[in-house]
């Protein structure tokens, strides 16, 4: 199987304290990792670390020639900052077009099929700051697909989402690990153990699960303490039997 990044013995920090501790994690091609466990526990903090947006105190990150879409957490984007919701999604191909260079029309029938896609096509004139949530979201995952990176990842990209597009949103990224690695970090983890293959508990600690069935036992394991995960026709959790 294709390896398309490796992190080995990762540790990293916010000033002097420890986020990510002695964290080991392969990526192979058409991976489908769900990334689960508490608040701050350093979940956002490892795909900073695999973008290069943080630098690890130590340890080693080999990235195999590897193209990356990102969809970060939408409270992170300034929406006040004057940019069309066409612009934003073309500008996801800016690493693939030359300094100045123009997008041509190949470019931009891609970004109208992705709008259309995600059903934001009768916005692409709108500025983002008049976007509601659900919205900018859409926008945003356009923008990391439109360059088709081998490995994408997404930030609680469910948060915000209106039900109609969460389905949807899953439907697609179903669709795209056929040809792409993903990566999703998720609080909704009855939703996601339906579509990931995998699943990581981060807890400044990496635990790595080669399945998507999960137990509580397991769980407590891990040291990460989140409800039993499971799932049939419909996706749900089975909380402790408990005494009033």
């Amino acid at each position: 199987m294709h390896k398309l990044l490796e992190l080995k013995s990762i540790n990293a920090a916010y000033d002097d304290k420890l986020v990510l501790k002695d964290v080991d994690l392969i990526i192979n091609q058409n991976d489908f990792l769900g990334i689960i466990g508490p608040n701050g526990g350093g979940k956002t903090t490892l795909l900073k670390v695999i973008l290069g947006i943080l630098k690890p105190v130590s340890g080693q990150i080999k990235i195999t020639d590897c193209t990356i879409g990102y969809l970060p957490q939408i409270n992170q984007i300034d929406k006040k900052f004057p940019i069309s919701v066409y612009d934003v999604v073309l500008s996801g191909l800016m690493g693939a077009k030359k300094l100045f260079g123009r997008y041509n029309a190949g470019n931009r029938k891609r970004a109208c099929e992705l709008m259309e896609k995600t059903g934001i096509l009768h916005l692409k004139n709108k500025n983002i700051g008049e976007l509601s949530g659900g919205q900018l979201q859409r926008v945003f995952l356009c923008r990391a697909i439109i360059s088709d990176p081998q490995l994408l990842m997404l930030d609680e990209p469910d948060t915000y989402v209106d039900s109609n597009f969460e389905g949807e949103l899953y439907d697609i990224l179903d669709e795209l690990n056929d040809r792409m690695a993903i990566v999703v970090v998720s609080h909704d983890v009855g939703t996601i153990c339906s579509h990931v293959k995998t699943i990581a508990c981060v807890n400044q600690a990496l635990c790595y699960h080669d399945s998507n069935i999960i137990s509580q036992e397991q769980l407590a394991a891990y040291n990460c303490p989140i409800d039993l995960i499971t799932h049939g026709e419909v996706p749900h959790r089975v909380l402790k039997k408990h005494h009033h």
